[in-house]
């Protein structure tokens, strides 16, 4: 299914919470550009391929270089990519691989050398961040020299960033947003002061539900009533609170005024996560008594709750739920890896509706220039990063490393160009 674009003006103009910047930070000063003249587009490029599942990507030069399809549509030429869990997970466990040979990649930071034929907030030799969420598209993958995306799925650098560490923010940002916004219902709309941002979930909701991808209607119009949402003061847990989602999931959570647990290895994370948005860190040594600790700081009244690691870890974390319903109120779970097998009574278990970032234009959008003001203002910190210069190339030792856990508490970004 394409992208919905079924938001008339009068919506857009109301349903983009994201306070514009004020005239000053309009300025182009506030966001990175490439120097004349931009790159010349080969025909042409390097590309990693994936042969077939549990294997390695194959390097593969003259590779035909993607073409845009749409007038929303744009060119980025590679410069750093992020990797992500998945880029190692989907061919060892054989998920999320549509085609074959298959191109990967979610993350990257690149420059604008084709722009987009419609009007939009992006022109040619932006600094931008291109985020894939849609994997089945491999024109928009990030293993390559050059990579489409449409303009709404695109996010300036501020020159005050790193290019680096913000190739580590794409994909973990739109999640960590919908998990909070979509899943649990919260309207960022309504906060004060600079960082101010959308109401994701009534702007979706203002549109045809037939006009969204089938698998992601219930999740965005039936899984939590409006008098469900949270409010500012309420508990949140989060299992696995050292991914980078986690981080920024934390950090947004604290931002609504969510008091925030984080249920982490202690030991070897708990000094850095201590200073990015938890108000309690639990040892995720003995799940028991992880559990036990949860129920007992929030009194047995912990209605949200997220899981960053797996189905097992989902189900540890579903223990401490409010199971009684209180004025028609259930407890919620998002599983980011998959959820509890068994249901649960007063629980309503949640998957992240992903896609809708690249098939609902204005959803895209919205998230788009949150990001580029939460990042400009520094209202957000960026993940840890380790740096691997080691191009395309170097892509398959890279995940190697993922593989045998020696990249923990932070992201691995590779340098294209």
């Amino acid at each position: 299914m394409s992208f919905t674009s079924v938001v008339v003006e009068e919506q857009n103009n109301k349903r983009n919470q994201s306070d514009s910047f004020d005239s000053q930070e309009k300025t182009e000063s506030l966001f990175q550009r490439e120097p004349q003249p931009i790159p010349r587009v080969p025909s042409q490029q390097n590309v990693l391929l994936l042969p077939a599942p549990k294997q390695d990507y194959v390097f593969t030069p003259d590779h035909k270089v993607p073409q845009v399809q749409s007038d929303s549509e744009l060119l980025v030429k590679v410069q750093t990519i992020g990797l992500n869990p998945i880029d190692w997970k989907a061919p060892d466990f054989g998920f999320g691989i549509p085609s074959l040979p298959y191109i990967a990649g979610r993350d990257v930071v690149g420059v604008i050398v084709k722009a987009p034929k419609a009007q939009s907030r992006v022109r040619e030799g932006d600094i931008v961040i291109a985020i894939s969420t849609d994997y089945r598209d491999v024109r928009k993958a990030a293993f390559q020299e050059f990579t489409v995306s449409n303009y709404f799925n695109v996010c300036r650098v501020p020159s005050s960033a790193s290019r680096d560490a913000s190739a580590s923010v794409g994909v973990a940002f739109i999640a960590a947003s919908l998990c909070l916004s979509i899943c649990f219902g919260v309207d960022f709309s309504k906060l004060p002061g600079p960082g101010r941002g959308p109401d994701l979930l009534g702007l979706v909701r203002s549109l045809d539900r037939n006009s969204l991808p089938q698998d992601v209607v219930g999740e965005c119009f039936d899984a939590i009533n409006v008098k469900e949402i949270p409010e500012p003061g309420q508990w949140i847990a989060i299992w696995g609170g050292s991914s980078t989602t986690a981080i920024l999931l934390s950090q947004l959570a604290k931002f609504y005024g969510f008091r925030v647990i984080k249920v982490v290895d202690v030991g070897k994370h708990g000094e850095r996560l201590s200073q990015r948005g938890a108000d309690l860190l639990v040892d995720s040594h003995d799940h028991a008594r992880a559990v036990a600790i949860i129920r007992s700081v929030t009194g047995g009244k912990l209605r949200w709750a997220v899981d960053t690691i797996g189905r097992d870890t989902a189900s540890k974390l579903a223990e401490p739920l409010q199971s009684e319903e209180t004025d028609g109120k259930r407890s919620h779970l998002v599983g980011l890896s998959g959820v509890p097998k068994t249901p649960q009574p007063g629980v309503v278990f949640h998957s992240v509706p992903i896609k809708i970032h690249h098939e609902v234009q204005a959803v895209g959008e919205a998230l788009m220039t949150w990001l580029e003001k939460l990042l400009a203002r520094d209202i957000i910190q960026l993940p840890d990063i380790e740096v691997d210069d080691g191009g395309l190339e170097g892509v398959n030792e890279a995940l190697h490393r993922m593989r045998r856990g020696e990249i923990s508490g932070k992201r691995l970004v590779v340098r294209v160009s």
